[in-house]
Formats: C-alpha cells, structure tokens, sequence
C-alpha cells in the first residue's frame, strides 16, 4: 500500500489551508496539502472581491487563489489532488486515507474544506453563475450599485443579506418559497424597508428559471400556486444556506454539530488529539476570505508550538 509521511497534512485548498501552508512551510515543516477539486475552493469562482485587505482596486477570485498557491507553493509546501475518505489517530501519527487506499501519516492535521452553497438547481443557475447569479452579498453586492436585484430565500441569513443589499441596489425583489421565518428584530428591519419602498416581497413564490442574453442575467421565472411570472432583474442572489464539506469525517472522532460543522475549541482544536480545524468548515466561522486566512495563519502557529513540545 501507497504511503507518504509529512509533518502537516492539510485537507481542503481555500484560504484557511493555502495560509496554513505558507505559515508552516515557513517555520520548516513538511506539509502535504490535499484537494479533491480547485485550489482556492469558492474564492476561486467570485468574479470581484473588494473586501480583501492589500488590494485597493480588488481582485478576481482566481487571481487571488492562484497568487496564495503560488505563495505556499514557495514556501515548500506539496500540492496534491486527491479525495479524503477518513482521517484518525494511530499511535502519534494522523492518518489520512484516500480514495486510491494510499495513506498519508503526519504528525499534526488540519481540515480546511469549507463549505458548498446550496443551489436551486434550477435552468439558467449554473449557465449564469458569475454573470448574474451570486451566493454571498458581502463578496459581490457593490457590483449592483443603483441595480435591481433579486433574492431568494426567507429566513435569517436572507434577510440579513437582503439588507445589506439594499445599500447599494435601487430595488430587490424578494422570493420566498412560504412565507419569511427570520427573527422578529430582522423581520422589523425588513418591515421598515418594505415601507420605505427599498424591498418588496413575494412571499408563497418560487424560481423555476433564471433567464438572460450573453451580457447576462435579465429575470427570473417564477410560479405560485395559481399564476406564473417573470421578476425582471440585473442580478439574483441566491441564500439558501450553506453545506460544510464534512460527509467524509461522519463516523469519525472528529465531533460535528448537527449542522455538519467541524466543532473546536478556542484554539480551533477539534476532538481528535493533533487535529485543527479552520476557515468555513468550522462552528462559528464568520465566513469571509479574510477570516479564514487568519485562521489558517492561527492554526498554522498552534501546530508549530505543538510539534515543538513533543506532539503533546
């Protein structure tokens, strides 16, 4: 059986695990980072981010994934394609087991595999990703400056980011499958702007088509229960939640919340004895690029403290 030894075996290549990467291949030790998909994760499809500190003008996801690669990739780390199937503790080694049955032991472990928005899954969604069709307000509202957008979803998450939205579109067109479930604090911040005519809501409506020309989104289909109609728009934000990348942990020793979320400490150490966790993956991430590059940093520095004291 296939077997490579490091010091640090990284899961995922997002932020949190490329800044991990760069912090300990700086302070000397082996590290062997592993992703199933693209390096960068999520970053690496955002058209724009303004919000990343150090580029005044903004950057493209894929620009600011490929520069934090090459970055690590400086500092000595491995980069290696490959899909994680459980990961454990055998004597003073975590070990890593791949889908091809190799194995990789290392003396310290971090799970940086964020997490998948969940889509609709509905025609016009994946065609016009990046053109129109967005998951995080935060990442790409201030693209839609004096724009009419449309959102899609009703609980908290939704109204929070409809909100912020709404400081920078002209207007937003609400759709709510059923009807809004937010807290009643954010359910009076909606109110007041429904009133101030920034939002209008279309509770018990559903998406069934996103629609468009090559510039990009121009509406929505939707249907109620007994009338179609298409929401002209320049943009469709889609909040639905987000899913964490943990199927392959489930039945682990690494404990989990009911919401898949990889559950730490204040080090951001998990369950398992020489296993860290950071960036969206888990509990209480705040769930912006540059948190989980300072978790990748934080991480990254306990791991090292750790292997010098004996991995105790």
């Amino acid at each position: 059986m296939n077997r490579e030894d490091c010091d640090l075996v990284i899961v995922g290549a997002g932020p949190a695990a490329l800044t991990a990467a760069i912090y300990a291949g700086r302070e000397g030790l082996k590290t062997l980072v592993l992703e199933k998909q693209v390096i960068g994760g999520q970053v690496a499809t955002i058209d724009q981010i303004d919000n990343y500190p150090g580029f005044s003008q903004g950057i493209d996801g894929l620009s600011l994934a490929q520069n934090l690669e090459m970055q690590a990739r400086r500092f000595g780390a491995i980069i290696r394609f490959a899909e994680v199937k459980g990961i454990d503790r055998t004597e003073n080694n975590i070990k890593v087991t791949l889908d091809n049955g190799a194995e990789v032991m290392a003396r310290a472990g971090l799970i940086a595999t964020g997490s998948t928005y969940r889509k609709l899954d509905i025609p016009g969604e994946a065609g016009y990703y990046g053109r129109g069709v967005h998951y995080c307000a935060t990442c790409d509202g201030a693209l839609y400056k004096d724009k009419e957008l449309v959102t899609i979803g009703g609980a908290n998450s939704a109204v929070q980011e409809a909100l912020f939205l709404a400081k920078f579109a002209s207007h937003i067109t609400m759709l709510v499958r059923s009807w809004i479930k937010a807290d009643q604090i954010l359910k009076d911040q909606l109110k007041e702007a429904v009133d101030n005519g920034k939002i209008s809501l279309m509770e018990g409506w559903r998406p069934v088509e996103i629609v468009g020309d090559e510039e990009g989104v121009t509406g929505v289909k939707t249907v109620s229960k007994d009338e179609s109609k298409t929401v002209a728009c320049d943009g469709i934000f889609v909040f639905a939640g987000q899913t964490p990348n943990t199927d392959f942990l489930h039945g682990s020793a690494i404990e989990l919340t009911d919401g898949g979320l990889i559950k730490v400490d204040s080090d951001l150490k998990t369950s398992l004895p020489g296993v860290w966790a950071a960036g969206d993956v888990r509990e209480n991430a705040t769930k912006q690029i540059v948190a989980a590059a300072g978790d990748g940093a934080k991480v990254a520095m306990q791991i090292g403290k750790y292997l010098q004291e004996g991995d105790k």
